[in-house]
C-alpha cells in the first residue's frame, strides 16, 4: 500500500515537474495539456486522475513553491540562534527572488496581466501561510521588549500585504530612486506597525533593494551578516 501512495505521488510531481518547466519555457497560456502529456509520457487518463485541468495543475505549482517557503521560515523560526529581528530578515530574504530559477521564471509568467488572477491568488497564499510564522516570531519580540504590539499576526499580515503590493513590479513601475524611498518608508512603517525603535530594521533595506534590483547607498544601509 505504501509502495502505491509512492507511486502516486511521484507520478503527481514529474506531472508537476513538467508544467512548470513547460509554463516558463512556452508561457502559461500557450501551453495546451496535451503538451504536458507529451512531456511526461503519459495518456489523458492519467493525467485527470490528478489534475482536472491546466489551472488545477497551476495552482499545484503555486502551493508547492509556497510549501517551500514556508519549510525554510519554520527553520529559521526554530532557530534559537537567532534574534526575532534576525528571524524577519532572514525569512524576508528568503522569499526574495533569486536570478533566473525556476520560481523567479514562474514569478515573471505571473506578471503576464493575462495571469493577473492567478498572481493574485499566489500573493494571497503566501500571505496566509507565512504571516502565522512571521506573528509567532513578532510575539517572541514582545516578550523579548524588542516590539510593542497587541497584534502581531495582524501587524504581519498588513506589512506582508502592503508590501507585496508596494514592491510588486507588475503594479508599480518606480525609478531607482523612487525605489530607494519607497524601500525607506516601508521600512519606517514596519518599525511603527511592530512597535520597534527606530533603526531596528535597517539590515531590511537591503534585502528589499536586493529583490526589487535597487542598489542603496552603502552608508545607508547595514547587512544582515
Amino acid at each position: 500500500m505504501a509502495r502505491i501512495v509512492k507511486e502516486a505521488d511521484e507520478r503527481r510531481n514529474e506531472i508537476l515537474d513538467a508544467a512548470e518547466t513547460l509554463f516558463t519555457e512556452k508561457g502559461y497560456s500557450k501551453t495546451t495539456i496535451i503538451d504536458i502529456l507529451n512531456q511526461v509520457g503519459i495518456a489523458k487518463g492519467t493525467f485527470y486522475y490528478y489534475f482536472k485541468s491546466k489551472e488545477e495543475v497551476m495552482d499545484a505549482i503555486i502551493e508547492r513553491f509556497i510549501e517551500q517557503d514556508v519549510q525554510k521560515a519554520r527553520l529559521i523560526a526554530m532557530d534559537k540562534s537567532l534574534s526575532p529581528v534576525r528571524k524577519i530578515c532572514r525569512i524576508i530574504a528568503a522569499g526574495q527572488p533569486r536570478t533566473d530559477g525556476p520560481k523567479d521564471r514562474m514569478i515573471e509568467e505571473f506578471h503576464l496581466p493575462a495571469n493577473a488572477l492567478m498572481h493574485e491568488k499566489s500573493i494571497v497564499r503566501s500571505i496566509l501561510a507565512l504571516s502565522p510564522i512571521l506573528g509567532e516570531i513578532v510575539s517572541q519580540g514582545v516578550k523579548e521588549r524588542l516590539f510593542s504590539t497587541e497584534h502581531p499576526l495582524e501587524a504581519m499580515q498588513i506589512l506582508l500585504v502592503s508590501g507585496q503590493i508596494l514592491f510588486d513590479s507588475s503594479m508599480f513601475t518606480w525609478t531607482p530612486c523612487e525605489m530607494e524611498q519607497k524601500i525607506n518608508g516601508f521600512i519606517e512603517a514596519m518599525e511603527a506597525v511592530l512597535g520597534a525603535e527606530k533603526g531596528t530594521f535597517e539590515p531590511m533595506k537591503q534585502i528589499l533593494a536586493a529583490g526589487s534590483g535597487c542598489i542603496l547607498q552603502e552608508s545607508e544601509s547595514r547587512r544582515d551578516e
